[in-house]
């Protein structure tokens, strides 16, 4: 399949606002299953675009304004193909030990209920593969869509006593679990193409990764109850929502701060399509 982001967020500062650094993790890499067309970031104001890696393998760009601005804007244009490998993640890469995913963030706390959804998934099964289907379908049928910023995502275990969250809240609940069950996992940033073929996305969305044995990585979105096909473009990842984060940033001044994204996700014909 082929896909086409067009992925735009604006700030507007009630004043201009000094010492602008914009971290972008916007910028995704070819592994099995994903190849990268074209891809490019463009802003609004001049400034200096620099790309580095974080120590996850994520490519990070850091922008910095070359003068104080009341407006910015960061767009984000590309094309990639990309083949479904139902869920299993290969050639991408790793710059970390496994046992690294078993840390717990302040995302993703556990508390006794999580707990229980988690013992209850693993009950009777004795592979991880199918303990992971399990608790994916236990966190689905747990907690309720309710679409929303990420800039408003909350830990796991109060995401869980609540009931409903946005994607990141859903997909930390996931990894908490399987935290808990001695199963290493992480947060994933990306996009998602729609199964209506519409183009207009509310964000970019965010599912987990967590390790089987003799498969190595494996995609779970819990939100959509799925294993990531090939409608999925995978940009970053990290030990929750924070460090995987598409956009983060800092500044001095400027007053209030008003955000505004748009984002269009589309499917098309790649070459290799018939």
């Amino acid at each position: 399949m082929r896909i086409r982001v067009v992925h735009e967020t604006s700030y507007t500062y009630e004043q201009p606002a000094r010492g602008l650094i914009q971290i972008l993790r916007l910028t995704p890499r070819d592994h099995d299953g994903q190849y990268i067309r074209r891809w490019r970031i463009d802003t609004s104001v001049d400034g200096r675009l620099t790309a580095r890696e974080d120590g996850f393998g994520n490519v990070v760009h850091w922008f910095t304004p070359d003068e104080a601005a009341d407006t910015l804007m960061i767009r984000v244009t590309g094309e990639a193909d990309t083949d479904d490998t139902h869920g299993v993640v290969r050639g991408a890469v790793e710059r970390l030990p496994d046992l690294f995913y078993l840390r717990e963030t302040d995302f993703c706390t556990t508390s006794p209920e999580l707990h229980e959804l988690a013992a209850t998934a693993a009950k009777g099964a004795q592979d991880p593969l199918t303990i992971l289907h399990r608790l994916m379908e236990a966190v689905h049928g747990a907690m309720t869509f309710e679409p929303g910023p990420a800039t408003s995502a909350v830990p796991a275990a109060k995401a869980l006593a609540t009931g409903s969250g946005n994607p990141q809240d859903i997909t930390h609940v996931f990894i908490a679990a399987a935290r808990h069950l001695n199963i290493p996992a992480r947060y994933v940033a990306g996009y998602r193409a729609r199964d209506d073929g519409e183009a207009e996305v509310e964000a970019p969305h965010g599912w987990a990764e967590a390790l089987v044995p003799d498969l190595g990585w494996v995609a779970f979105d819990a939100v959509h109850k799925i294993s990531p096909s090939e409608q999925y473009i995978r940009l970053a990842m990290g030990l929750d929502y924070l460090g995987a984060a598409p956009i983060r940033g800092s500044r001095m001044g400027g007053g209030t701060e008003t955000l505004d994204v748009k984002l269009r996700v589309e499917q098309g014909k790649s070459a290799v399509q018939c």
